[in-house]
This record gives C-alpha cells, structure tokens and sequence, in this order.
C-alpha cells in the first residue's frame, strides 16, 4: 500500500486524535479509567469464541463484497469514492475499525495507564513512529514546548488527573492548534480524506496484482492466442 501518499493528512489526524484524547484524559472519564475485566474464559473457550466472532465478520464483509461493484480504476475520482463507500459498508457491518478507529484504539490501550502528561506525549511519538508516520506538521515539538511552559509555570511535573494543570496546557493546545489549522470539529473530514487516500492506494494495488496475474498467465502457451482484459472491465463478484 502507498503509505507516502497519506502520512500528511495522518499526522494532521493523529495530532488532533492526540490533543482530544489528552483533553479527554483530563477529567476521570472512561478512557482515563480502567474497564472491568471480562470474566475469565479457558482456553478452548476463548479460541472457540475468537475463531467464531472472525468467521462471523469475514463471512459478512464477503456478503457485502458479493452485492457491491468495484471498478478497478485507482485513477477514476468515482471509482475511488465507490470503492471508499463499499469498504465503509463492509465496516460497519462487520464492526470493523476504520483507520481512524485504530489510531484512537492504539493510543487510548497504550496510553491509559500513564499518569502523567509527559509520558503520555512520548508514547505518542512512540506509536506515530511504529505506525511509519511522519510529524510533517512539526505538532510534536509544539506540544512539548507547551507542555514544558506549563510545568515550569506549575513548578512541578504535570499530571494527567491535575485538572487545572490540565486546563492550562489545554489552553496552549488550544494555540497549537491553530496555529497549524486543525478544528476538532475538521476531523470527519481528514478522516474522509484518509479514508479516500486508502481506498485509492488499495485499488493501485489490486490493479497491480491483477496486471500481474494476467501477464503470468498470458506466458502460458494455451493463452498465447488470448489478448489482455482491461483490469476495469474486471467484476471482482465473480472471483469472490
């Protein structure tokens, strides 16, 4: 998948993910509070109920797959948003996380035990580097200035259950956040445009693969004859 092509508009999420999740982290809400753990299962148990919950969820993207048309034409705007719409389709119905989802998901289990904000910053940088995504926006640097500004302000180091603490280096956020652009309220939007980011990079690599796939048989002496398929005049409903 072309991960170059997405790192821009990830980090500008991931930076707005951070500074909401840390605001939420603020006060002792859900994300800050640890979740009572399941009752426990024995092993035969939780395999069994793990191998039906991801047969349960293939089974159902393969449903949505077997209805929907996609048109394998990463440079087709249409062909994208379709695709983008039948991958969103296969989400909600399986319960599958978006992008976006997962980001939140691997920041709010790494993060939720860290009591103070320093930490948390860096676990940030910790996860942006083994996702392979890059600060273009220079966020990381902004956050931590702001951060070293409160504690000096505050004389001590700054806890995440220190709620006027808090609110001061939710102010200067505030500040970074402007300075680079990024509402809280644009964030269905970058997540659109992520999302359409994946669906093209996802069809360049169908396409490939199928490209692929023709030429290797195309070398076989019964299709020496054949002529080539336009990969767009493919229906993927028939291979499924």
């Amino acid at each position: 998948m072309a991960f170059t092509s997405r790192l821009l508009s990830r980090s500008r999420q991931l930076c707005g993910i951070q500074t909401i999740l840390l605001r939420d982290h603020a006060a002792p809400v859900r994300l800050f509070a640890k979740e009572a753990a399941p009752p426990a299962l024995k092993g035969d148990e939780m395999l069994k109920g793990i191998f039906l919950e991801v047969k349960k969820k293939f089974e159902t993207a393969i449903g949505v797959l077997r209805k929907e048309k996609i048109t394998i034409a990463p440079e087709d705007p249409a062909a994208v948003a379709q695709y983008s719409k039948v991958m969103k389709t296969v989400r909600e119905k399986a319960d599958l996380f978006s992008e976006s989802q997962r980001i939140q998901y691997t920041i709010q289990t790494r993060t939720q035990d860290i009591p103070d904000a320093r930490t948390y910053l860096l676990t940030l940088k910790e996860i942006r580097i083994k996702r392979g995504l890059t600060d273009d926006l220079g966020a990381e640097a902004m956050m931590m200035d702001a951060l070293e500004k409160v504690e000096k302000e505050i004389k001590k180091p700054l806890m995440r259950n220190d709620k006027k603490g808090m609110a001061l280096l939710m102010a200067e956020f505030d500040k970074v956040n402007k300075k680079l652009g990024i509402r809280k309220e644009d964030l269905p939007k970058y997540e659109e445009q992520l999302e359409l980011k994946i669906a093209k990079a996802q069809l360049e690599e169908l396409k490939k693969n199928a490209l692929e796939a023709m030429e290797t048989q195309m070398k076989r002496e019964e299709f020496k004859d054949e002529q080539m398929v336009d990969v767009k005049s493919l229906d993927i409903r028939n291979f499924i």
